[in-house]
């Protein structure tokens, strides 16, 4: 029996029972579902970060904070906001970056960056924020995207001059803009190395709104940051420590990222963490896809339990269908055939529930995406926008493994099919 005539034989079977065959299909489609949504948005998620901290990190820059090697080696990346120094009590302070542009020529530059979680009041907002200390002509140097997108950024600027980010101007992104170039708003930010705790505040002008930037700020510009100059910020938070100097390089070698990276860490003796944009990426990937190997996992038990419906459905079907192949092996047809029938009915229906289950997973996606970025799960105005991903190779494993499972699970029933003696089967009731 051609593969053509069996397979249609096997269709043949499944339209015959279509509500029993819709159910099973359902099973497949709703384990390939949960799969392809889990794998389509944590790979979006991967892609949003990457590119959120090729925003915020450049290639050809280091960060450089305080810690030992021992608190997560040249790969570790936690950082402390507000924190200027480690457990070791080493500190890092705004005057070293003449010592660090010193260390190699191929050093192109340095800026110090002090930040503090805080708050902004004005008559129409209250809202928290980071608050940054900079030097602004360096840092914009350094960072193509510290660029005004209403207002001007002050390469001298007054002490009570401020630039903000696009969301501390319009929280909502929609275009409905709480603070403007020229207001005045009060900062506030909690010193807790006072007791008790006081909470500093003064009010500065806004100079300038920086244009969306959509990354996570590592360093780099942030859409909820409010920057004042270095000097304000040495006086507005008492000290001249800052939280990590970030470090230009003429280019984006490993060779040379990691000649500088020594060369700093030898100058401070092992007291700091210098960290390039390729250690955070791959820790990132790193996390990202234990995430997704453990959600795809959980998401694989659903079809595994629609592969053991799938059995105990095909099982009943071979009772139900034992004289119809008794009198197949009767007239001549051999058990491999009845073998492959079998087996075809469990191809169509994991392809069928695969193709059903990779749309569903996609639009399923799309909604978690939306749910997301609308701030619903949170209560905020706006939420993290992820992008699914459906890739060629996310629909190859879908398909795979759809069919698979259900071939697997087939293939007892379809063995015991196979195996019924004409004579038997002929005389069952």
């Amino acid at each position: 029996m051609r593969a053509v005539n069996v397979l249609s034989y096997s269709f043949s079977a499944i339209k015959l029972r279509k509500f029993r065959s819709a159910l099973t299909i359902l099973g497949v489609a709703i384990g390939i579902t949960a799969i392809v949504a889990l794998l389509s948005v944590t790979q979006g998620l991967q892609a949003t970060i990457t590119d959120d901290l090729n925003q915020g990190l450049s290639a050809n820059s280091l960060i450089v904070m305080p810690g030992s090697s021992g608190q997560g080696g040249d790969s570790g990346f936690s950082i402390g906001i507000g924190s200027s120094s480690d457990s070791s009590g080493f500190s890092l302070y705004n005057n070293y970056t003449s010592q660090i542009v010193s260390l190699s020529p191929n050093i192109t530059g340095a800026v110090a960056v002090m930040q503090k979680f805080g708050y902004v009041e004005s008559d129409s907002l209250n809202r928290s924020v980071t608050i940054y200390g900079v030097d602004y002509a360096t840092y914009a140097e350094i960072y193509g995207t510290f660029v005004a997108e209403s207002g001007t950024i002050p390469l001298n600027p007054k002490n009570d001059t401020v630039i903000i980010g696009s969301r501390v101007s319009d929280p909502r992104q929609n275009g409905t803009r709480f603070i403007v170039p020229g207001d005045e708003i009060n900062l506030l930010w909690l010193n807790a190395t006072s007791f008790p705790t006081v909470n500093e505040n003064c009010t500065v002008q806004v100079s300038g709104v920086l244009d969306t930037v959509g990354g996570f700020g590592m360093g780099g510009p942030s859409d909820t940051g409010v920057y004042i100059p270095l000097s304000s910020a040495e006086s507005f938070f008492g000290t001249d420590a800052c939280d990590m100097i970030i470090v230009t390089l003429t280019n984006t070698d490993k060779a040379t990222i990691d000649s500088v990276s020594s060369l700093i860490r030898e100058h401070f003796e092992n007291q700091v963490l210098v960290i390039s944009a390729d250690a955070v990426q791959s820790v990132v990937a790193s996390i990202i896809s234990t995430i997704e190997l453990f959600l795809g996992g959980i998401a694989a038990i659903s079809l595994l339990v629609a592969g053991v419906s799938i059995m105990n459905i095909m099982i009943v079907s071979l009772i139900e269908r034992t004289r119809e192949i008794g009198i197949l092996k009767a007239l001549g047809m051999k058990s491999r055939t009845v073998l492959l029938i079998f087996l075809g009915e469990a191809v169509i229906i994991g392809l069928i529930g695969s193709i059903i289950g990779i749309i569903g997973g996609w639009v399923l996606a799309h909604g978690v995406s939306w749910v997301l970025s609308s701030g619903l799960l949170t209560g905020n105005s706006g939420g993290f926008a992820i992008k699914p991903l459906l890739t060629p190779t996310v629909v190859f494993v879908a398909l795979i493994f759809g069919i698979g499972v259900t071939v697997v699970f087939a293939l007892y029933p379809a063995w015991s099919a196979s195996k019924l003696k004409p004579v038997d089967a002929l005389r069952h009731e």
